[in-house]
């Protein structure tokens, strides 16, 4: 049977929510053993509890992120929760959180601080802001970065407010740069022996995705503007086009479609007219050209078209959660795995977008709370039970005093 890739992998994640939960799931689908250490003061991770289906320390929200991972409760503010913690970073190759810019310093779980327990660790911080700068030490969460880098300034349509993207793009795009980095520093260290920090934060991700929005801005006199129909900045036609059943999605991104987009649509004046020849005609013109596209895109069904459209033109349908999670690529991807857990039952779920060989995802649910505590202090740490007492005991793993 062949390997997972990341099979021998040891990451301790100190992380909660959405955006490490999200990068630290990739790497258990990879193979990577995975421990996330829970703060047993606020009942672990706050995604435990985030409705609408929650209950008694679990919630689907949770089971969403946390995969085949294993959970041990320990107090980082504790000296014998921090002690523990020493233990696992020497017998670990990674220690990711994704803890406001301040904590990671304070809680110890910084390459400074755990170099000397083991040189080749690789300590990955994701923050709302990083570790430096004017608002290190406030939180952050998806919602206002979105807010903060621009993004919602260019959502919604042109006589609307400010929009949001329906999903935590921000959350999800800085879990996966963020492994792509933690990856890069375990890559290193295997060569060279000596580990690092690696820093990154939601803003800085959220910023870098302007891309081309930002060097426009930067460097020309270019105003970004929320465009109608979920349009494109400056090609036309690309946008969301109402049919008689509901809308398509349109992106003409070179000429070849445009042609094939007005022959598919039996529009010979439009494909002659030449206020429409290129894309700065199309642009200059979009006033005009685009009532003629949505009068004839309301003649058809959205399947009417696509079946027109397809292998021809960029095209896709503006599908509901249900119809997307039901599409036929999706399951041809094995994109929708079953995951038997004690309570919810058997619960189906998103599966791993990484399709390589070995890459059996782990389908255990995600642990309830402090599950695989007294198995990783016994077996990985090889404490006496007299240890792991005295540990209780002092209040490192939750419990309080006897």
């Amino acid at each position: 049977m062949t390997r997972a890739p990341l099979d021998g992998l040891r990451v301790l994640a100190v992380s909660q929510f959405g955006a490490g939960p999200f990068g630290t799931q990739l790497l258990a689908d990879l193979g990577a053993e995975v421990i996330k250490i829970e703060d047993p003061r606020v009942g672990g991770d706050v995604a435990r509890e985030v409705g609408p289906y929650a209950g008694e320390d679990d919630s689907l929200y949770f089971q969403a992120f946390n995969r085949g991972k294993k959970s041990i409760t320990l107090d980082l503010e504790h000296p014998e929760g921090r002690a523990v913690l020493r233990d696992l970073a020497r017998v670990s190759h990674a220690v990711y959180n994704n803890l406001r810019g301040d904590l990671p310093e304070r809680l110890g779980v910084t390459y400074a601080a755990l170099r000397d327990v083991n040189p080749a660790l690789v300590c990955c911080s994701l923050s709302g802001f990083g570790r430096t700068g004017p608002r290190a030490a406030e939180p952050a969460f998806d919602y206002l970065i979105q807010g903060y880098a621009g993004w919602m300034s260019v959502s919604g349509e042109p006589d609307g407010p400010p929009g949001k993207c329906g999903v935590s793009v921000v959350d999800f795009a800085g879990g996966y740069a963020s492994m792509a980095a933690l990856l890069a520093g375990l890559w290193d260290a295997q060569r060279t022996g000596v580990g690092r920090d690696i820093e990154l934060s939601l803003l800085d991700t959220a910023v870098s995705m302007l891309s081309y929005y930002a060097i426009w801005a930067l460097n020309r006199d270019w105003q970004p503007a929320r465009v109608e129909d979920s349009g494109h900045q400056s090609i036309v036609p690309a946008q969301n086009f109402p049919t008689r059943d509901g809308f398509i999605v349109i992106f003409c991104n070179k000429e070849k479609f445009w042609t094939s987009l007005v022959q598919a649509m039996d529009l010979p004046e439009v494909a002659r007219d030449p206020r429409f020849a290129t894309f700065a005609d199309r642009l200059a013109h979009k006033s005009v050209l685009v009532p003629i596209l949505k009068a004839r895109f309301a003649e058809r069904t959205t399947s009417e078209w696509l079946s027109r459209l397809r292998g021809k033109v960029p095209c896709a349908p503006v599908n509901t959660i249900a119809e997307a999670l039901a599409d036929e690529q999706v399951a041809a991807r094995d994109m929708i795995v079953e995951v038997k857990h004690p309570r919810f039952g058997v619960l189906r779920e998103v599966g791993s977008p990484v399709k390589t060989e070995g890459a059996a995802p782990n389908l255990s649910p995600a642990p309830a709370l402090g599950q695989h505590t007294d198995e990783i202090l016994r077996t990985l740490l090889q404490y006496d039970p007299a240890r792991i007492a005295a540990l209780r005991a002092s209040g490192a793993l939750g419990e309080p005093n006897d």
